[in-house]
């Protein structure tokens, strides 16, 4: 899980190559803590509890793979689109601390 070495290091932005390891980081701790749940025990064994814990494994290899094949694309349209959407959702954060905008504090009116 090297940027340096993974795919993802086609992504010119390094915040968002930390942002996509910290993102598959989380995936993989909760994909382990499910594993080590059911092979200490702490599950009875049942069919469909098998079925969880392999879709445990499944789910985040393949969530993984498509960030690496996306990050390997020449074109870098999603990156745009990230970028984009990201500055759109900080317009809308400034506009909800502009100095005009009277806010309800339901702890002073109540």
């Amino acid at each position: 899980m090297d940027v340096k070495v993974n795919p993802l290091r086609h992504i010119p932005d390094q915040s968002l190559q930390a942002y996509f390891m910290v993102v598959l980081f989380v995936i993989w701790s909760i994909t382990f803590g499910f594993i080590a749940t059911y092979y200490f025990g702490w599950l009875g064994y049942s069919t469909v509890t098998s079925v969880v814990v392999h879709l445990t494994i499944l789910i985040p290899m393949m969530i993984t793979n498509a960030v690496f094949i996306d990050a390997e694309r020449t074109g870098e349209q999603w990156l745009e689109e990230w970028k984009e959407e990201q500055s759109k959702y900080k317009l809308f954060l400034k506009r909800m601390k502009m100095k005009n905008l009277v806010r309800w504090d339901i702890d002073k009116e109540a």
